[in-house]
């Protein structure tokens, strides 16, 4: 993934920058990273902030975890919305 690619990803999760210099998606929001590299992949789900360091990428979950991944083995990112409503079961 390119720093372009990242941008476009942050933007559509309407990122803004935190007080730790990360940068965090919306509220309600989370992001999915998908990584490869050789024959291993990884993906990182619910990601709510990143930083950018040196071509190192900092992902941090919504249950505190830290994930520092090399930018360059990122090859896609989605954007999860939590709280959304669920439709029910039958008729209403």
């Amino acid at each position: 993934m390119t720093e372009e690619h990242l941008s476009a990803l942050l933007a559509a999760a309407e990122a803004k920058k935190d007080d730790d210099g990360f940068v965090r998606a919306a509220e309600g929001r989370t992001i999915t990273l998908y990584l490869a590299t050789a024959s291993a992949s990884l993906s990182v789900s619910k990601v709510e902030a990143v930083k950018i360091d040196k071509g190192l990428l900092r992902a941090r979950t919504s249950k505190g975890e830290l994930f520092i991944v090399e930018l360059k083995d990122v090859y896609a990112g989605s954007i999860d919305t939590t709280g959304a409503s669920v439709r029910k079961a039958g008729f209403v």
